[in-house]
């Protein structure tokens, strides 16, 4: 007989509970800070990070669906953070880039962010991390060759 599933135990449960807290205690920070919800906040960090994406390329990035890469694109352009330009290799998308509302809005939120992630792991010493950052690596390869 196999050995009975405990959600305690089972690794995949465990990764994403622990996501999970730790996104809602940066979601309510930035909620309360920025009015940003999280997807709002990964654009605007992926932007950044890389100007000039389309929404595709920020879904892949970000690992989010498209409708919600979408309607947080439609909520950063409403509070004029983000600009569309046409993509002149792909006529039926648009290239997003933050605009100068929108890059001062990544410069006050980048540090708070890191300023988050030193709390979280603070009780973790350097190599610890580092091996952490290589576990969630492999992890994450392994996981992408099960998927399709």
């Amino acid at each position: 007989m196999t050995q009975p599933l405990s959600l305690d135990a089972f690794l995949p449960f465990r990764l994403s509970v622990v996501s999970n807290v730790v996104s809602d205690a940066i979601a309510s920070t930035y909620q309360a800070l920025f009015g940003l919800r999280i997807p709002e906040w990964r654009l605007v960090a992926v932007i950044a990070e890389s100007d000039g994406l389309s929404q595709q390329q920020l879904g892949a990035r970000t690992r989010m669906d498209k409708v919600t890469v979408s309607r947080a694109a439609i909520a950063l352009a409403e509070r004029g953070l983000i600009e569309r330009r046409a993509n002149p290799v792909d006529q039926r998308s648009h290239l997003l880039s933050l605009t100068p509302d929108g890059r001062a809005l990544y410069e006050q939120v980048a540090p708070k962010a890191l300023e988050m992630e030193a709390r979280i792991f603070g009780g973790l010493d350097a190599a610890e991390l580092d091996r952490f950052r290589a576990v969630l690596e492999r992890v994450e390869a392994a996981a992408g060759g099960l998927e399709g």
